[in-house]
């Protein structure tokens, strides 16, 4: 199976952790092969068990690490950190400079913009904005 990223050898260090900028490998969803994304933290995103799988993306500046899992058709993008034990899923998106952290979990179609903060066991899903 195809790897539905790659990086693009360049990387940054956030909180004393290295993060990649990755690129489409492949066209999917409403991503071209080409596209660069956001950044995220290592070679295990792209095992099997990926962390961010299905048509999900990570752009701009935005940064997955950690144990996060971004899935489904999940978007984060801007300068939005999901990090931590979080999870991103189904049709939500995180944008601008939000934060979700901890156990957090943002799904259905929900939307986590601005300068929000999602963190300990919170859940955010339906048609719920934040």
């Amino acid at each position: 199976m195809q790897r539905k990223y790659e990086f693009t050898g360049e990387v940054k260090v956030v909180f004393g952790i290295t993060l990649k900028q990755i690129r489409a490998t492949l066209s999917f969803g409403t991503i071209a092969k080409g596209d660069v994304g956001g950044w995220i933290e290592g070679e295990t995103n792209f095992s099997p068990d990926a962390r961010v799988s299905g048509d999900a993306w990570v752009y701009g500046n935005a940064q997955v690490y950690g144990n996060a899992q971004v899935s489904g058709d999940a978007w984060v993008s801007g300068n939005a950190q999901v990090s931590g034990n979080a999870q991103v899923s189904g049709d939500a998106w995180v944008s601008g400079n939000a934060q979700v952290y901890g156990n957090a979990r943002v799904y259905g179609n929900a939307r986590v913009s601005g300068n929000a903060q999602v963190y300990g066991n919170a859940r955010v899903y339906g048609n719920a904005r934040v």
